[in-house]
């Protein structure tokens, strides 16, 4: 492999993930393997519901790696991030410090980005692949429209300024060299397509299928925290410990994951729509079937061994999204609000939806402003919760005793009516929401009736308990 004059390498302070070995999806299945954290699906399965119906049984333990997958020659795995206890070991971390991890990364490269390294060829450009035919996509639920890619990393180029964006979409299989996907409003690969759809010009891509934990976790940055004038792909050389390395497209002029296990090439088409879904999103509804965006597919490379990564619609989109929301809202708000300890994106929520924040007052009212600022953070979110620093804020028992012992609907209940939302959400009008926050903090400064019940911290292996 060669580089050519595109970023040049130097050390990252970070997570360190390459170092650790964790710098492919091969490394992190090893991991997982040597960890107790994969299970081994050895019978022959059929990607036709069969084989999500199998993972669903065992969602948020371990991941589930499908060696044999009937009519296909690759395996599959999914379940990489629905469990956060095995993704902090993956981080070499405490789990409660995860969120704070990714901040520190997003953080730091945002006032130091490292730019890439683009080469010649890498590992997922080693075998050409006839066409889409050959991948082994899942259909996931039993109503879906057809099999789809569901964790895959779209890179795209600003066609204006040749920036670099990663996110990751849905895409339903419509023929040998043929997608159908979403674009939600709001993304900057939407406003990358519309712009060259003005033009009459199609916009090039690359689909990277299996990439590792950090390009996953830079592709799911909020907007937030990585606007669309920055290449977001900085991120995961942070989180990598050194510079990414992409690949140079062989059919479009955009690069792909030099590490990943597929790289789809291919073109979304301008004035051309097709059906795409239905698809069981995360809400746990399904998305109605419509005319949606097409990719023509120019090309398909892959590693020599390659194993097909797919998302199970619901805590591992919860917990990867979540994660990234966490780490996104604490580095905003904690800014504007110095009294905020900690934000959790609920499984509840979607990961999406709701948020708990834990704020340690130090006067009465910064509470709100914590609700205000969090809401503006993350417009996905329709519900913020604000609990004091006695409140476990990763138990959901432990938040419902606060809104129930400290919430009060005349004066902690704050409405936001006809707010911009999320348009998959089902309970929105085409995007538009009422926003809801809840004070369940107790007054400042705490009177004795809002003093919590404490008992003695006890060593129970001291004792005879049968």
């Amino acid at each position: 492999m060669r580089a050519k004059g595109v970023g040049r390498p130097r050390d990252i302070q970070g997570p360190s993930l390459a170092a650790r070995g964790l710098g492919d999806l091969q490394g992190l299945i090893s991991f997982l393997e040597s960890s107790g954290a994969l299970a081994l699906v050895k019978s022959e399965v059929d990607a036709t519901h069969e084989l999500c119906g199998i993972a669903k049984k065992l969602e948020g333990s371990k991941a589930v790696l499908f060696e044999k997958v009937k009519g296909f020659r690759h395996p599959v795995i999914t379940g990489l991030y629905w469990n956060r206890e095995t993704l902090a070991k993956a981080f070499d971390c405490p789990v409660d410090r995860l969120p704070f991890v990714l901040a520190d990364a997003v953080s730091t490269w945002q006032r130091s980005p490292v730019q890439p390294v683009v080469l010649d060829e890498g590992p997922a450009t080693a075998v050409s692949i006839a066409d889409l035919l050959q991948l082994p996509m899942p259909t996931h639920a039993i109503g879906d429209g057809g099999p789809y890619l569901s964790s895959s990393v779209v890179i795209a180029r600003d066609p204006d300024t040749g920036v670099r964006n990663a996110s990751i979409h849905r895409f339903m299989l419509a023929g040998k060299d043929r997608l159908t996907m979403l674009l939600d409003r709001g993304r900057h690969l939407r406003d990358y397509y519309e712009r060259a759809e003005k033009r009459g010009e199609p916009l090039e891509i690359t689909i990277n299928n299996g990439v590792d934990l950090a390009v996953h976790m830079a592709a799911i940055s909020p907007a937030a925290v990585a606007p669309i004038g920055r290449d977001e792909l900085g991120i995961a050389s942070q989180l990598l410990g050194k510079p990414l390395e992409l690949v140079r497209g062989r059919t479009v002029g955009v690069e792909g994951i030099a590490n990943a296990q597929f790289i789809i090439e291919g073109e979304m088409l301008p004035l051309v729509r097709e059906p795409e879904g239905p698809f069981a999103e995360v809400t746990g509804y399904y998305a109605e079937r419509d005319d949606r965006w097409v990719v023509r597919v120019k090309g398909i490379t892959g590693r020599i061994s390659p194993v097909f990564h797919t998302i199970l619609s619901g805590k591992e989109v919860f917990n990867a999204v979540g994660l990234m929301g966490e780490a996104a809202i604490y580095r905003l708000v904690s800014s504007q609000v110095p009294d905020v300890r900690a934000v959790y994106l609920p499984h509840g929520g979607c990961g999406f939806y709701h948020a708990v924040v834990q704020v340690n007052k130090s006067s009465e009212g910064v509470q709100k402003n914590a609700i205000m600022a969090t809401l503006a953070a993350f417009p996905s979110l329709t519900l913020v919760v604000a609990v004091d620093e006695d409140v476990n804020i990763y138990d959901a028992e432990d938040v419902q005793w606060a809104i129930a012992t400290r919430f009060s609907g005349q004066r902690g209940l704050i409405v936001v009516p006809d707010a911009r939302g999320h348009e998959l959400n089902p309970s929105a009008d085409q995007g538009i929401i009422t926003k809801i926050g809840i004070d369940a903090t107790a007054p400042f400064p705490r009177p004795a009736r809002f003093q919590r019940v404490q008992v003695a911290s006890v060593d129970a292996t001291r004792f005879t308990i049968e």
